[in-house]
């Protein structure tokens, strides 16, 4: 009984994790789909769902595992490569695509300058024009970066943008270089938000590659099958929707970076022994100083560090 609620217990807790919602789960689902489709595929390319049923029913236990290692294997490979999976939905392409690079983002362009004049207010404007202004405002300002910063190729960079450069900028605090140091001081709450709402963008980016990559390869594998080449555009019409769903939770993720920097800013200045600022002022400019520090190098000079006495007992050193 003990053995099998470990068992429980730890299928329960793979399950819970990150490796196997964000990588093992949507790596499963494409590879049980290619298989079925090598399983259905004739002699003369034509797709028979019958013999694909027969086929999987007769593999032995053996090759069930064979199966389960391969999914496993191909979920690990791919996990390292999560973050440049990201990066290239977030529109960092490699070279040779600079046409594509600047078309898309002229594209992005034309949404925001849409966005901008839907915010502004007209002259004695309606209650129906005031908040049509005040939606695309809120808008704007969510899904692209102010107009100092570049814009990307794509929503979900620009999405990703704005919330880096919004989140602890009242307080004079660079997201980019804060964040490192930030995450190890948040509470447990805290954290768990901010890696829930993470696990949703990193979800969504690998569904989305997942499922265009697949109904790409499925293209291939069906084009003499009829009209079976229609379901590669249900994948793809589900890469889509995936994607959308990555900037919905990009813009998720970056209000759990705000709300992380609004409670948790004080932690860190705690941590390296800082002296907290009495007013707003002395705390921008102490976050500006902190974030030219750690992202440029410039010295920190004539800062006091605070250190708790020793507890009576203990060793000073």
């Amino acid at each position: 009984m003990s053995d099998a609620s470990g068992i429980a217990k730890g299928v329960g807790q793979f399950t819970a994790s990150r490796f196997a919602v964000v990588s093992y789960l949507p790596s499963y689902v494409a590879v049980l789909y290619v298989t079925a489709l090598l399983a259905a595929r004739t002699r003369t390319g034509r797709i028979d769902p019958g013999r694909a049923l027969d086929r999987l029913h007769g593999l032995s236990a053996a090759e069930l595992a064979v199966l389960a290692v391969i999914v496993l294997l191909v979920a690990a490979f791919l996990q390292p490569l999560q973050l440049p999976l990201v990066r290239l939905l977030e529109g960092y392409w490699p070279r040779g695509t600079g046409a594509l690079t600047r078309l898309a983002v002229k594209g992005q362009e034309r949404v925001q300058r849409r966005l901008a004049l839907d915010a502004e207010v007209p002259s004695n404007p309606t209650e129906a024009e005031r908040q049509r202004a005040l939606v695309a405002a809120w808008q704007l300002g969510r899904r692209y970066p102010p107009d100092t910063v570049p814009l990307l190729p794509t929503g979900l960079g620009n999405a990703l943008r704005a919330g880096e450069a919004s989140a602890g900028s009242a307080y004079g605090a660079d997201a980019v270089p804060w964040w490192p140091r930030l995450y190890p001081v948040l509470g447990d709450r805290m954290r768990a938000v901010v890696d829930d709402r993470r696990n949703q963008l990193d979800l969504a980016c690998r569904l989305s590659v997942t499922a265009g990559f697949t109904g790409l390869l499925s293209v291939l594998l069906l084009i003499r099958s009829g009209w079976w080449p229609v379901s590669a555009g249900v994948l793809l019409a589900l890469a889509w929707v995936a994607y959308r769903g990555a900037v919905a939770a990009a813009l998720g993720y970056a209000e759990a970076l705000s709300a992380a920097f609004d409670l948790h800013r004080f932690d860190v200045l705690t941590a390296l022994h800082l002296q907290l600022p009495a007013d707003s002022a002395a705390e921008e400019t102490l976050n500006r100083r902190l974030s030219r520090f750690w992202s440029q190098g410039v010295p920190l000079t004539g800062v006091r560090y605070v250190h708790e006495p020793a507890a009576p007992g203990e060793d000073a050193d």
